[in-house]
């Protein structure tokens, strides 16, 4: 459920057009993106306050959403019915004169210098069944680029430090201005004054560092996670890129992953599955013991609830799904085989499987549900 327009902004119904500007402003200043890099929160909050603003200070879009509150915008007015269309350069370029000097834009589009960030990094990380069951906090070393020690900026004096360069068009209309980032300076509003010898021409240098990654329990092969600023710098008053992290499972020598299941096969003796007996299993966390009932059959799939993987979202933990499998002998010596064929025409070893035992696809089926 969409959050209200003047909750977002702190104001009341009665607030005029000053009082709504006035608390934009105070908002859009705490949740700018200069303020909080690489807070997500932030921008998100920063969104909602200009979607907030931009129906609450049109007098028409107002006097709607009183009326008939978000379902006056869907699919139309605001940013598209929502926030989530906009980007920053929209935002400030419509409302960038609320903000003054005091703040850049981001990503070129604001009202003064920017930050610019650095490129990310990208690793892989492999992880065995055990780890991924139980999370793991891994350290890896990666190379970076950070700004050499010595390493000064100057103002960049084709923008005088604005980030921006002003022109002046003549139109049918009359004088028209324009801003666009600075081309020397790429919108930072700094340049580069001196660099030690050993730094490349933007003053960076690469370094190893061993970076500390928190995995989650339950992820899956090919997930991607972020390490927020640890990717590479960029130059100057910058924000760090981010350190992407490609999840790779290694294969178990025993168990097959299945989602959040876990198969094993369990292959037992003849006599085993005629008695009965009790077995040692493979499961994540070591070993399990199983009691195999009388005339087990083989196919059977026996069902350890909560032996699994976790599910990512906490929704609990998977199951060990055992399928048993009978195993029969290739080779028997005279006096074995004479057993069996004496053995062919007894009522006990003709197959009569009862109403409860289910078939093939009605195991798989079960499995699946």
């Amino acid at each position: 459920m969409k959050k209200d327009f003047y909750e977002i902004l702190g104001i009341s119904k009665s607030a005029d057009a000053a009082e709504i500007k006035k608390a934009y402003r105070k908002s859009a200043l705490k949740y700018h993106p200069d303020k909080n890099p690489g807070d997500k929160e932030a921008e998100e909050n920063f969104k909602l306050a200009a979607e907030a603003y931009e129906v609450l200070s049109d007098p028409q879009k107002k006097a709607k959403y009183d009326q008939y509150g978000h379902q006056a915008f869907d699919g139309s007015g605001g940013f598209g019915g929502g926030h989530g269309g906009m980007n920053m350069d929209d935002i400030f370029s419509q409302f960038g004169d609320i903000f003054g000097g005091g703040f850049g834009g981001f990503g070129g589009g604001g009202g003064g210098p920017r930050r610019a960030k650095g490129s990310n990094l990208r690793i892989k990380v492999k992880l065995t069944l055990e780890e991924i069951a139980n999370g793991v906090e891994k350290k890896v070393k990666v190379k970076r680029k950070v700004q050499a020690k010595g390493v000064t900026y100057k103002t960049c004096s084709t923008c005088n430090g604005q980030g921006q360069v002003m022109r002046v068009t003549n139109t049918i209309l009359g004088r028209m201005q324009s801003a666009s980032s600075c081309p020397s300076c790429g919108g930072s509003g700094q340049i580069l004054d001196k660099r030690p010898s050993e730094a490349d021409a933007q003053g960076m240098v690469v370094e190893d560092e061993t970076v500390s990654i928190k995995i989650p329990a339950g992820v899956v092969d090919g997930m991607q996670l972020k390490v927020s600023n640890k990717g590479n710098d960029a130059p100057g008053n910058s924000v760090p890129g981010d350190l992407i992290v490609a999840i790779e499972e290694l294969e178990h020598e025993f168990l097959k992953r299945e989602g959040e299941n876990v198969h094993y096969d369990l292959y037992i003796s003849f006599p085993e599955a005629v008695l009965g007996a009790s077995k040692d299993i493979e499961a994540i966390n070591g070993k399990v013991r199983i009691k195999l009932e009388e005339g087990i059959q083989s196919g059977k799939i026996l069902r350890l609830k909560g032996k699994g993987i976790p599910s990512i979202n906490g929704y609990g933990n998977g199951d060990l799904l055992v399928h048993v499998n009978v195993w029969t002998p290739k080779t028997l010596n005279k006096e074995q085989k004479q057993f069996f064929e004496n053995a062919l025409n007894d009522e006990h070893f003709v197959p009569n499987p009862e109403k409860s035992e289910k078939s093939f696809f009605e195991k798989v089926k079960d499995m699946f549900s």
